[in-house]
């Protein structure tokens, strides 16, 4: 595009933009960095990571294709430094649901003979102080079982840690929360996921601070894993409703909370669910036990 022409598009982008029925919204592109500003004291190491997958189930699903880039922030939890993303994907050894090519754009033909490399996708996500996804709880424990050795690492979740709503959002899905800030990507695809993932923790919040700084503090606040153990069948409905995800593997319905809601999740659950008859059990966990 010549310079006049992106000029041209710029004016007519501001126009638009001044106008009170109108909102633009510009196209991500790779960066690397997001505030320009010399970092505040010691900058750490984060990685924005998706994945795709041949569906939900995370016992018997597997990995078609794991997106990372790493990313370098510091203390107010500005991003300082962007590095380069790298992608891989891996064959299934079995036929793709014609629904995951439709929603993936990844085919049997474009997954044949491709695998993972481990030794490479190990060393990166090792070196990251912090892992970063959108929907951790999907995420983890595909590449936990894929990668075991850095089963152990720091998790945090931007879509269920962050309070969007408080800080004037609708909605949770990383396209919509995009779309807010002002800018749009081709979704579904992993590699347009994390560079999605990336602009949206930069994003400063009314209050100043940027999204990544209240994702770690809330990811540093110790929380609970709500194991309902036993719970009656019939209660199925009212546990999805208020959150709680189905362990297919223990059999069991869990989520996570924070510590100061302990109190009304025990109290609901002994009135609502069990009505005498069990209890439920509470595991503390930090950023490395969370969403495994």
């Amino acid at each position: 595009m010549t310079s006049f022409a992106s000029n041209a598009l710029s004016e007519a982008a501001r126009a638009l933009e001044a106008h009170p029925d109108f909102r633009v919204l510009r196209r991500l592109l790779p960066v690397n960095r997001l505030y320009a500003g010399p970092p505040h004291g010691k900058s750490r190491i984060g990685l924005a990571l998706d994945v795709e997958t041949t569906g939900l189930d995370r016992e018997t699903d597997k990995i078609i294709e794991l997106a990372v880039q790493r990313f370098r922030f510091d203390e107010l939890g500005r991003i300082v430094q962007v590095g380069t993303p790298r992608l891989w994907r891996e064959d299934p050894q079995q036929p793709l649901d014609p629904r995951i090519t439709r929603l993936t754009g990844l085919s049997d033909e474009a997954l044949a003979g491709q695998a993972i490399d481990e030794a490479e996708a190990t060393d990166i996500l090792a070196s990251a102080d912090l892992i970063v996804a959108h929907n951790a709880a999907f995420d983890r424990p595909f590449v936990d079982r894929r990668l075991p050795t850095i089963a152990g690492r720091a998790w945090a979740c931007s879509m269920s840690e962050v309070d969007w709503l408080e800080l004037g959002f609708d909605g949770k899905a990383l396209g919509y929360l995009v779309s807010q800030c002002g800018w749009f990507f081709e979704g579904h695809r992993a590699e347009n996921d994390i560079l999605a993932l990336i602009y949206l923790l930069g994003h400063t919040a009314p209050d100043g601070e940027t999204i990544m700084a209240k994702l770690l503090a809330q990811s540093q606040r110790p929380s609970f894993r709500v194991n309902a153990v036993d719970a009656p069948f019939e209660s199925k409905d009212a546990l999805k409703a208020r959150g709680y995800r189905w362990d297919p593997a223990m059999r069991f319905w869990w989520k996570t909370i924070p510590e100061e809601d302990m109190d009304a999740e025990r109290s609901w659950l002994l009135a609502d669910i069990y009505t005498g008859h069990g209890e439920p059990a509470f595991h503390p966990q930090s950023a490395c036990e969370r969403y495994r």
